[in-house]
């Protein structure tokens, strides 16, 4: 299916810098002064989870996961709002970029993606793959940012909506300036096409050791999975979405969609300096008028500032985006209620239920109307992005745990001890990480956790300062007891509440 047949004003897979060229002369964006494009999204500066649809049709319907996080839109619906979609863009001119997903040439995908905007097309040719077969795309989004839905009409729950038609592999955006809903909504994609070929789609990130040996680190936004992942010992596969086949581990990728509030170049070098640069583009960050300086400690706009560069930004990654099964896999959690020690390592029974509980926390003053810490779960770290049941990929999980020789790691990135303690520095974090790839924890006696259950580290030789044990960093006993009983309390409630661990 070539919906872009229909579009005869289409420039096509054009370059970097003609696409620079279109989004300035359209004023869609402006120029950093280092060369980044630099652009804002309007009303939106996230996705609209609640705005996310997939069609109901035969051959997916007794598969997919109904419910809050996929709501279901009828084929007539679809058909009705994807007719009058191209009807609004057989007027517009219209950018194509023939791209494709998945770094291993036998499971990849071509992919068309047609956008409204020049900068959107940068987007996509930034993130995905930058090589396609452009006679036969398998999946094709159309991404409209002026055209609006009309909910009593389309069965949508606003102007704005994400559809998905798993049959024909299409997906239409509109009502939306985020580009973050391209990378997205082709992620659910494959995430409901690729457990058919007995691939574990993750939203994870993956680095490769020097002795061939590569780590996983799960995690939801803001706990670090891209900065930890990105190491100038360990070249990166991939920072966000990979498949674990029969063979190893491979990214669905060609890019990285980097938050970027707070980046400082003495703590993060690497993804500092594959932001300012000539072609990486930069989401929602302010810039200063006159000199076009970019401000990453303002947060006026949204806390939820990105920047989306090619992997070849990095200094150093792994050219064929794919290593062998993982050796070590780590989960990140940002715990803002300061129970949790700083690294616990999982047993199996462990592993599946923190994979599926998917914890975090949001943090007093990051989103509105927040005022205290917030705990947050999101089924397998990435609810949003899962159209099967979480216990299928669960599953799937368990199977390759089994067969290869894997240690899980459970890393609280949050902080360490009372209300208002200072998040566990990057530098300690770094250090457990290091201690827990180069099996330096060996040597380690362990202890536990009476609430939770987990086992983790007496020390770090690598880190002798930093406190294990979260108790030994409060100075009131009282109030941890009472704050880690209500977390523990919640974990259960969250496992309760949907159904089980597996």
């Amino acid at each position: 299916m070539n919906p872009s047949d229909d579009f005869k004003r289409a420039y096509r897979n054009l370059s970097v810098a003609q696409l620079y060229e279109e989004a300035l002369r359209r004023r869609e964006a402006q120029l950093s002064h280092t060369g980044a494009l630099v652009a804002y999204t309007g009303r939106y500066t996230g996705r609209s989870p609640q705005d996310k649809f997939i069609v109901k049709e035969p051959s997916s319907a007794n598969n997919i996961w109904w419910g809050a996080v996929n709501q279901p839109l009828s084929t007539s619906q679809f058909e009705n709002l994807y007719g009058r979609l191209c009807d609004y863009l057989k007027t517009k001119e219209l950018f194509v970029q023939d791209l494709s997903v998945c770094t291993v040439p036998r499971y990849r995908i071509p992919i068309r993606v047609i956008t409204e905007y020049a900068w959107h097309s940068l987007f996509a040719r930034n993130l995905f793959i930058r090589a396609s077969d452009s006679s036969n795309p398998q999946i094709t989004v159309i991404c409209a940012p002026n055209f609006h839905a009309d909910p009593k009409r389309d069965g949508t729950r606003s102007e704005t909506f994400i559809v998905l038609h798993p049959q024909k592999k299409l997906i239409l955006i509109g009502g939306t300036q985020y580009a973050g809903e391209i990378k997205k909504s082709v992620f659910t994609l494959l995430n409901y096409l690729l457990p058919q070929q007995n691939i574990l789609p993750m939203h994870c990130s993956a680095n490769l050791g020097p002795d061939g040996d590569t780590a996983l680190f799960f995690g939801l936004s803001g706990t670090g999975k891209t900065t930890l992942s990105t190491n100038p010992h360990r070249p990166l596969i991939g920072d966000d979405e990979h498949g674990w086949s029969d063979d190893g581990i491979f990214n669905f990728e060609g890019g990285c969609y980097a938050k970027v509030i707070q980046l400082r170049e003495e703590s993060e070098p690497e993804i500092y300096r594959a932001v300012q640069r000539f072609g990486s583009l930069v989401e929602n960050v302010p810039l200063d008028p006159q000199t076009r300086v970019l401000n990453f400690d303002d947060a006026s706009i949204t806390e939820n500032t990105r920047a989306a560069y090619p992997i070849e930004f990095l200094p150093r990654f792994v050219p064929e985006g794919a290593g062998p099964h993982p050796r070590t896999i780590f989960f990140l959690s940002y715990d803002a209620f300061g129970v949790l020690p700083p690294i616990s390592r999982l047993s199996p029974d462990q592993v599946i239920t923190y994979f599926l509980l998917g914890y975090t926390a949001k943090v007093a003053g990051t989103e509105r109307g927040v005022v205290a810490p917030t705990a947050t779960f999101s089924a397998c770290f990435g609810a949003p992005f899962w159209p099967l049941p979480p216990q299928t990929y669960a599953t799937m999980l368990r199977k390759r745990l089994a067969q290869h020789r894997v240690d899980v790691w459970l890393l609280n990135t949050g902080i360490l001890g009372e209300p208002g303690s200072p998040r566990i520095s990057i530098a300690h974090t770094r250090a457990l990480l290091r201690a827990a790839l180069n099996g330096s924890f060996r040597e380690t006696s362990f202890e536990e956790d009476r609430y939770f259950g987990l086992r983790y580290p007496a020390r770090c030789a690598e880190a002798p300062q930093l406190i294990m044990n979260p108790q030994h960093a409060w100075k009131d006993q009282k109030a941890y007891q009472e704050a880690a009983q209500q977390l523990a309390e919640r974990f259960a409630q969250q496992i309760n509440s949907s159904g089980g661990t597996e």
